[in-house]
C-alpha cells in the first residue's frame, strides 16, 4: 500500500504547479482590489493573530478541539459514524466507523474555524441582512486562516503527526499543499466580486495541461538521453 502512495505522491507532483500558478493568477486578479475595505479587513485579521500567536500563549486546546471536529464533519460528510472525541492540550482523537485519506488529512489543509466563520456569518446575513458588515466577516476570515495556518506550519514541524505517518509523509505533504492552495482558491472565488468560478475552472485546466505536457516533455526527453547512453 505504501508504495501506492508513494506512486500518488509523484503522480501529482504536476498537479503542484498546476495549482501555484492558479493561485498565482487569482492572485493578480485581486491586486486591484488591494486597498477596499474587505481586503484591508482580511489583511487585518490574519496580522492580528500572527501577534496574538506571538506573543500571548497559544490556545492549544482550541486548535485541537477544531482538529478533531474537522475530522468528525468530513467522516460525517462520507457516510461515517462518529463516536466520543476527547481532546487534550497534548493531542486528541475522535473515534469513527472508516476512514480515507481525505477525512486524515483534511485538519491540514481546511480552516476549520475561518469556515465556521463564514457558515455563522450567512446564517445571521440570512436572518438580519448584514451586508454593510461584510467587512467583519473578512476579518473574522483572515484571523480564522492565520489561525489555521500557523498551529498546522508549528505542529507539522515540532511534533510527530501520526496522521502523516499513516498515509505516508510524501502523499500527505503533496495533497496538503495542494488541498490548502484549492481551499483558498474556492473560498476566494466565493467571497470575492471579482472573482469568478468559471474563470477559476478555466485556469485550473489550463494550468494542468500545461504542467503534466510539460512534465510528460521532460520525461521523453530524458528518455531519449538514456537510450541513448545505453546505446553507446
Amino acid at each position: 500500500m505504501k508504495w501506492f502512495k508513494l506512486l500518488q505522491a509523484v503522480v501529482l507532483l504536476p498537479a503542484c504547479g498546476a495549482i501555484t500558478l492558479a493561485a498565482v493568477e487569482t492572485v493578480r486578479q485581486l491586486l486591484p482590489t488591494a486597498t477596499e475595505k474587505t481586503s484591508l479587513a482580511f489583511l487585518g485579521g490574519y496580522g492580528l493573530w500572527l501577534l496574538i500567536f506571538v506573543a500571548l500563549p497559544k490556545p492549544t486546546r482550541t486548535y485541537v478541539l477544531g482538529h478533531e471536529l474537522t475530522h468528525a464533519f468530513w467522516a460525517l460528510i462520507m457516510g461515517a459514524r462518529v463516536g466520543g472525541i476527547e481532546v487534550g492540550k497534548d493531542g486528541g482523537r475522535v473515534q469513527t466507523s472508516k476512514t480515507n485519506w481525505f477525512i486524515t488529512l483534511a485538519p491540514y489543509f481546511f480552516p476549520f474555524y475561518a469556515m465556521l466563520f463564514i457558515a455563522l456569518f450567512f446564517i445571521a446575513h440570512w436572518i438580519w441582512n448584514l451586508t454593510p458588515w461584510f467587512w467583519v466577516l473578512f476579518a473574522l476570515v483572515g484571523f480564522g486562516w492565520s489561525f489555521h495556518v500557523t498551529f498546522t506550519l508549528m505542529l507539522l514541524f515540532t511534533v510527530a503527526q501520526p496522521d502523516l505517518k499513516s498515509q505516508g509523509y510524501l502523499f500527505s505533504a503533496i495533497v496538503i499543499y495542494l488541498m490548502n492552495l484549492l481551499t483558498m482558491l474556492i473560498t476566494a472565488t466565493t467571497l470575492s466580486p471579482a472573482l469568478h468560478f468559471a474563470d477559476l475552472g478555466a485556469s485550473v485546466w489550463q494550468n494542468t495541461l500545461l504542467s503534466y505536457g510539460w512534465t510528460l516533455d521532460k520525461l521523453l526527453l530524458l528518455w531519449q538521453h538514456v537510450r541513448h547512453a545505453i546505446g553507446h
